[in-house]
Formats: C-alpha cells, sequence, structure tokens
C-alpha cells in the first residue's frame, strides 16, 4: 500500500503532464504505435526505425491500469500496435495473476478500439536479479494472453538477460532502465517485427 501511495504523490504530477500534452497532440492516423511506462517512453523509436512512422505513447511510471485509461489518445487508427507494461505493478506488489488479469482488460481495450491491426505484446524485461523469478512468471502469462487474443508475443529476455537472470549490467546504470547498448538490443529484436509492416 504505501508503494502505491509514493507512486501516486511522487509520480502522478509528471504522468499527468504527459497525458495532457497527447491530450493536445492526438496521435496521428496510420502510425505504429509504441505503448508503455519509461522503458517505452525513453526509446527513440522515429529514429531506431526512420523508415516507419511511429508513435511514441509512453509514460514514465505508468501502470497497466493508468495505460488503458488514455487509450483513447493512444490509439486512432493505427497500423500495428506494441506494448511494453507491467513493470511497475511488479514493483508495486502485484502478483504475476492480478497483473495478467489487467493485462487482458487492456488487450480487450485495444482490441475494441483497433480490430484486426497487428497487436505485439513484449515481455517485460528483465530487472535486479532478486526480481528474475516473479517477471519470468509475469512472461508466461503474458504468452499466455497474446496466444488466446491473437496477438505476437516478442520474447526479449534472450537479449536483455544475465546469466543471473537480471538486465545485462552494460544495458543500465540502474538495473532496470536502458541506455543506448539495450535499446540497441531491444531494436534489433524487433526490427524483424518492423519489416513485416
Amino acid at each position: 500500500m504505501l508503494k502505491k501511495i509514493a507512486y501516486k504523490y511522487m509520480l502522478m504530477p509528471s504522468i499527468r503532464m504527459r497525458i495532457s500534452q497527447f491530450e493536445r497532440l492526438p496521435t496521428p492516423a496510420g502510425g505504429v504505435v509504441f505503448l508503455g511506462d519509461s522503458l517505452t517512453e525513453g526509446g527513440l523509436w522515429h529514429e531506431w526505425f526512420p523508415e516507419v512512422g511511429t508513435v511514441n505513447r509512453g509514460i514514465n511510471g505508468d501502470t497497466i491500469g493508468n495505460l488503458r485509461a488514455r487509450l483513447d489518445s493512444a490509439i486512432v487508427d493505427p497500423t500495428a500496435v506494441f506494448v511494453l507494461i507491467g513493470t511497475n505493478d511488479l514493483g508495486m506488489g502485484a502478483t504475476a495473476d492480478e497483473i495478467g488479469a489487467e493485462m487482458r482488460l487492456l488487450v480487450r481495450a485495444i482490441r475494441d478500439r483497433a480490430p484486426g491491426v497487428p497487436l505485439y505484446l513484449q515481455s517485460v524485461p528483465p530487472r535486479q536479479p532478486k526480481f528474475a523469478d516473479r517477471v519470468r512468471a509475469l512472461n508466461r502469462a503474458y504468452r499466455t494472453i497474446a496466444e488466446e487474443s491473437d496477438a505476437v508475443y516478442i520474447d526479449l529476455w534472450p537479449a536483455l538477460a544475465d546469466e543471473n537472470g537480471g538486465l545485462r549490467a552494460e544495458f543500465t546504470g540502474d538495473g532496470l532502465h536502458l541506455g543506448g547498448a539495450g535499446y540497441s538490443a531491444w531494436a534489433e529484436v524487433l526490427r524483424p517485427h518492423l519489416r513485416r509492416r
């Protein structure tokens, strides 16, 4: 409970400011939309994939429930949707089952707004090794959700994890967020999926 209260007071003002920009700058139709939290927000997707019209709708600190609540300003006739979210839910103490239930609601909401559009569910990347078992359990749930909802599951774990189940040291400065080498490794995993577009 304390984690949720701290989240509310520390991150909500910055989340609201970014959402207010999204509401004034609606997502252009026909783009590949990247939805997620700080990991997505930090990606310079338009530069990693200059040949693809990408739109970054990531917000630092976002949870699955918060993302679902802001879909109206994020999903506007996209050509594809890439989702990476859940690490903040995990960090706030939610179980894999609880997060999976939230993800099912999110997928359903995306499908309602963009029926028939390719949907890509990305695994939650590794964090510090102490989270490894919980992240793996969550990713197993995500794989099942992708299969059930005719989405493509993208497993980022092999490209980003070290032998202890943590995020590779050369990819991060804090055990959670990515630097250039980490985004480069992530982009290489995504590239074949974007080439099919």
